[in-house]
């Protein structure tokens, strides 16, 4: 069973007439990357900054490893903000030292450790620039660094590939992907779907100030599957469709022909290829599990805008 690092209990914040989050309880295991989804406006940033002690609920309550949360917490908790707040007028290596000090670190264990970052990333003469020289990717590798320079327990990245164009952008994925290896506990908060399957174990979808969807992402994706295959036959064999399946789409693909099927009626997949098998070769065989982002579309559904669903892929375009 997996141990619970951050648990959240019918959180309810509200602001004058409008309710950010209405009960919403999530559950966040240790050591994983738990993806906080939903679109703009849906509550997420709100209950980030409840995490992060930054304001309080009206009810409700936030478990912390185990404690109720406080704010002798928050040295343990690393918080890189969608809207990025550095000084654009300090140079960067004295602005980087000077956060680190607040979070606790000396300034000869700050240095030695930002220097090893910065070697890491390729950095190093970004060090006595000021911060308004470096470009928005540039400033975002440095928060990034200075978010995770005190090893805290707990790691939030809001929108943490916004401004990064593919190659830095899979650069700091492997980045957060071994933070997890090291045994940190990360939240992920995005609009990129297709980042939620590559990164995330568990995730949460909040809509409407409640949250709508929560657990496992393979087990969230199997919830919503539609006994949809994928089938392979040898070059120049042709499927014929039956009672059990209906054709969906083809293709021709290397030395092979490749089916889109969906299974009719209570029919097991044993059967289904014993059908297939007795008048043709069968080269491949998988199940097609829906995308995080079809169903993310089909939870929220019509509020799920073109631009809560694509704009981080417009950011990771950006240099």
């Amino acid at each position: 069973m997996e141990n619970i690092f951050l648990e959240t209990h019918d959180v309810v914040k509200r602001y004058a007439n409008h309710t950010a989050l209405n009960g919403v309880s999530i559950r966040v295991p240790e050591g994983k990357v738990f993806g906080l989804l939903g679109p703009n406006g849906a509550g997420k940033t709100t209950l980030i900054r409840i995490i992060n002690h930054i304001t309080l609920p009206d009810s409700g309550s936030v478990t912390f490893d185990g404690h109720p949360l406080s704010a002798n917490d928050i040295g343990n908790i690393g918080y890189l903000p969608e809207e990025r707040g550095l000084y654009k007028k300090m140079r960067v290596g004295e602005q980087a030292i000077y956060l680190a000090q607040l979070k606790g670190l000396d300034k000869k264990e700050a240095e030695k450790r930002l220097k090893q970052w910065f070697e890491k990333f390729g950095i190093m003469p970004w060090w006595n620039k000021k911060l308004e020289e470096l470009s928005k990717g540039m400033q975002q590798k440095v928060q990034f660094v200075i978010t995770v320079l005190h090893r805290p327990q707990l790691l939030i990245f809001d929108e943490p590939f916004s401004g990064f164009d593919p190659l830095n952008a899979e650069l700091l994925k492997q980045e957060i992907l071994e933070l997890k290896n090291e045994g940190h506990t990360i939240i992920f908060s995005t609009h990129n779907m297709a980042s939620v399957e590559e990164v995330c174990d568990n995730i949460a979808l909040i809509n409407h100030s409640e949250v709508v969807l929560q657990g496992n992402v393979n087990e969230v994706r199997a919830r919503f599957k539609t006994d949809t295959y994928r089938l392979g036959l040898a070059a120049g064999q042709q499927l014929v469709p039956t009672d059990a399946m209906e054709i969906l789409s083809s293709e021709h693909k290397g030395g092979e022909t490749l089916y889109t099927v969906r299974k009719q009626g209570v029919i097991s997949n044993a059967q289904l290829l014993s059908e297939v098998a007795a008048h043709n070769e069968i080269t491949s065989f998988a199940e097609c599990l829906p995308s995080m982002n079809e169903i993310f579309i089909k939870t929220v559904g019509g509020d799920a805008t073109a631009e809560g669903t694509t704009m981080n892929n417009k950011n990771q375009n950006r240099s």
